[in-house]
């Protein structure tokens, strides 16, 4: 059994606090930045071009993410509380949401310059693993997220939320959805040039990433403003179902290319 007393804060400047998961996303878009420049992309204009996307990107993630936390996950709150949408240092942001915006911004600047959508969104997909992996690990910190109760040897007392052992869900979605996947994705991408079919790493970054939150959500507390929807199923699982199906019909039109 582990202990979680973690400070959701970094440090702070004067009166200003630096959350972890703010650094997270700071952390994941320069890293992805760079090693898209400095590794993935080949040719000097399309270096130029991800140059130019990356302010569209950060703007999907933050209007996209908040977003769809309000509408996915608190709607009923956030229509009687409106001002409150743009509170984001109270935190409430959802992947899906981010996703949904990402795809937009993408397709507004791939259109705007006249080149293949996928070329970017497989750039994208290719290192966003690691920024799942740091939000994750921000999560985790904020003792946000967390699993449900077991006596697993590995569970964790979030000491901030009860005194009960839960699974560290966190922990298995940043090494699933993040680590992981990001070994898989650059293994593709190196062994199996998977790259030169555009889309194709779009399409198994949905899929592994979809399948990988479908089955953690088993071991995860639903969100308490919803609890479980059709089927028994959280939000977040139903939002993946839709991912998963997305990223398999991509990879249909795709693999005989």
């Amino acid at each position: 059994m582990f202990i979680n007393n973690f400070d959701p804060v970094a440090f702070s400047l004067f009166s200003l606090e630096v959350r972890w998961y703010s650094l997270a996303y700071v952390f994941g878009i320069v890293f992805g930045w760079i090693y898209c420049k400095k590794i993935l992309i080949k040719e000097n204009k399309t270096v130029q071009e991800f140059d130019d996307l990356i302010s569209y990107i950060i703007i999907g993630i933050v209007l996209g993410g908040r977003i769809g936390y309000v509408l996915f996950y608190n709607f009923s709150y956030y229509s009687k509380n409106l001002i409150e949408v743009i509170y984001l240092w109270k935190g409430g942001m959802s992947f899906h949401g981010g996703v949904i915006g990402v795809l937009l911004a993408i397709i507004f600047y791939s259109k705007s310059i006249k080149k293949n959508f996928f070329i970017f969104s497989d750039l994208v997909a290719a290192v966003s693993p690691v920024g799942i992996f740091l939000g994750r690990i921000a999560n985790y910190i904020n003792s946000e997220l967390y699993g449900k109760v077991t006596d697993l040897p590995w569970s964790v007392v979030f000491i901030k939320v009860d005194l009960l052992k839960r699974h560290p869900s966190q922990i298995y979605e940043a090494l699933f959805e993040g680590l992981i996947l990001f070994i898989i994705l650059n293994y593709l991408i190196y062994k199996k040039k998977m790259l030169k079919v555009h889309g194709m790493i779009s399409a198994i970054f949905l899929i592994l990433y979809s399948s990988s939150r479908f089955f953690i959500e088993f071991f995860r507390e639903p969100d308490s403003q919803i609890g479980y929807l059709f089927f028994n199923l959280t939000m977040g699982q139903i939002l993946s179902i839709i991912l998963l199906i997305f990223g398999f019909y991509i990879y249909l039109k795709k693999k005989d290319v």
